[in-house]
């Protein structure tokens, strides 16, 4: 990637991996907010492009909003702190800290900046900021979460990402609401168990990584790209593959975590949850498949002087890749021996 060439952007990226765990092993809710905030001030140098105005605007509101974020976070830690001397977390205060994670990961109803940003991004920082961005304010709301609440807050982040990514024309913000919907997801599987989101956390990484990295390669942005572009049919059959796998549809690996959740959801009862989950897969399903059917049916013009920007190892490797997907529910049954 254009990144890996510039030892700045290098540095920055270390400590942007570092600040997270700095974070996650820290003991004390203190050390916690040092190290959401490194990882702020080592986010906005990636992000910044002085070239691009687009760019830049994106990193001013991203440190806009995760300041607020930062600044509830620090407030109600110092309050607890000074309020409750025996440590005891109420309602308030866990509510409080929810939203300031929540925020921090650009969940709804708390999502209103990650569109936005996300439009400003390229490839490379969107996958950031959709995957490794998530971590450390996921496992934060692992430590104390208000259950109800985080229920409440499920099924905002289901319907709002199926709901959102339905009138999008940008691929970058059809990502952005994929994600507020694989949120939801995540927050249900962390509440199941960590291991459970570490392993949601691995597949979802591993399908947007092929996203992002496939329209990077095709420096493709908006939907009608899909269509005007002279694409070879391997690489529509790979994106349909990709597609369907991100949505959760059985035979590709994206169905495996899943239907993880699903079962533990209804073996603990909780029917109405389930219900509301697989509605707006079908959503997310409908608009991802709108997407490739165009790009397969419609018969555009081939455009001569068009060349495709993907290198040969590089289209064998996205090609392993989604063979993987493709073949993951066989895969996956050797889990369940």
């Amino acid at each position: 990637m254009f990144m890996l060439q510039n030892s700045n952007k290098m540095f920055f990226l270390f400590i942007l991996f570092f600040s997270t765990l700095i974070s996650i092993s820290s003991n004390s809710w203190f050390g916690c907010w040092i190290g959401l905030e490194i990882n702020l001030l080592s986010f906005i140098p990636l992000i910044t492009n002085s070239n691009n105005l687009l760019s830049t605007e994106a990193s001013l509101k991203y440190f806009l909003t995760q300041s607020i974020a930062s600044i509830n976070f620090l407030f109600t830690i110092l309050m607890k702190m000074i309020m409750m001397k025996n440590f005891e977390m109420n309602y308030f205060i866990s509510i409080m800290i929810n939203s300031s994670m929540l925020m921090k990961m650009g969940s709804a109803p708390f999502h209103f900046w990650f569109p936005n940003i996300v439009e400003g991004l390229s490839w490379f920082n969107n996958f950031i900021l959709m995957t490794w961005q998530k971590i450390t304010p996921m496992i934060l709301l692992s430590y104390y979460f208000n259950k109800n609440f985080i229920i409440l807050i499920i099924i905002l982040n289901i319907i709002i990402g199926a709901i959102g990514g339905l009138n999008q024309t940008s691929l970058r913000k059809l990502m952005a609401f994929s994600s507020i919907n694989n949120l939801g997801w995540m927050l249900s599987s962390i509440m199941i168990s960590e291991n459970l989101w570490l392993f949601y956390l691995m597949m979802y990484s591993f399908m947007i990584s092929i996203m992002c990295f496939s329209f990077y390669m095709m420096n493709m942005f908006f939907i009608n790209q899909l269509f005007i572009n002279n694409m070879n049919f391997l690489i529509k059959i790979n994106l349909l593959i990709n597609f369907m796998s991100l949505g959760g549809l059985p035979p590709f690996i994206g169905f495996f975590p899943k239907w993880i959740i699903i079962n533990f959801l209804i073996n603990n009862n909780m029917y109405m949850l389930t219900f509301i989950f697989i509605m707006m897969s079908l959503i997310m399903l409908f608009f991802y498949i709108r997407i490739i059917y165009s790009a397969f049916m419609f018969n555009y013009l081939k455009m001569k002087w068009y060349k495709m920007f993907l290198k040969n190892n590089y289209f064998l490797m996205i090609n392993f890749f989604s063979f993987i997907s493709l073949t993951g529910i066989i895969l996956s049954t050797f889990f369940f021996l």
